[in-house]
């Protein structure tokens, strides 16, 4: 199968296969994409693929309204543990912006209704012909990072929202060459 790219190794050639480009609601679960997107800053995303059940473990299932409540045995505690990325900014940031998600929760009534409005409600579908038309940041990563600092999330600069914009189905950037791209647009056409 001619995946895009970067899909050529597991686990990210299962992710791509299930995951990327599929349109997520769930609020924990965008969240979770929130967090693991801030933690791959600097490194590869298949690092974090790779850590990422340890960040589930550790990370109480995501759960915001826990994660928020973190004081500094769990910031010693995660910055133990071996399975996720022991970076103090990063783990510091992870409970900041569980905080400032309950806060965004309680705003609008779910996470997924504001993150979504960033590109009107429905994916973007891009009809990409190689890796490099693929870009880093758009207008609408821009003004979903500008708005998430101003809410006071951390580590979500344009280029880690639009990761968490294609990685959410916010946008489907699978190559046109890809069958997972016409999957993936024709689920949106049924589920519409």
């Amino acid at each position: 199968m001619p995946r895009c790219a970067w899909a050529t190794v597991e686990p990210n050639i299962t992710y791509h296969d299930q995951e990327w480009g599929v349109p997520v609601h769930d609020d924990r679960t965008l969240f979770e994409f929130v967090i693991l997107e801030g933690a791959q800053a600097g490194l590869s995303w298949t690092t974090i693929l790779n850590k990422r059940e340890n960040y589930r473990k550790a990370l109480d299932g995501f759960r915001a309204e826990k994660i928020a409540r973190y004081g500094a045995r769990d910031v010693k505690r995660l910055m133990n543990d071996s399975g996720i990325v022991r970076n103090r900014l990063k783990i510091a940031a992870t409970i900041q912006n569980a905080k400032a998600f309950l806060a965004v929760q309680k705003e609008f009534g779910s996470f997924d209704r504001y993150l979504w409005t960033f590109v009107g409600g429905k994916p973007i579908q891009n009809r990409r012909r190689r890796m490099a038309d693929v870009p880093a940041r758009t207008a609408e990563s821009d003004a979903m990072s500008g708005d998430l600092l101003k809410r006071g999330f951390k580590f979500v600069g344009s280029t880690i929202c639009y990761a968490l914009m294609q990685a959410t189905g916010m946008v489907n950037d699978h190559l046109i060459s890809c069958p997972r791209c016409a999957e993936v647009r024709r689920r949106l056409s049924e589920a519409s």
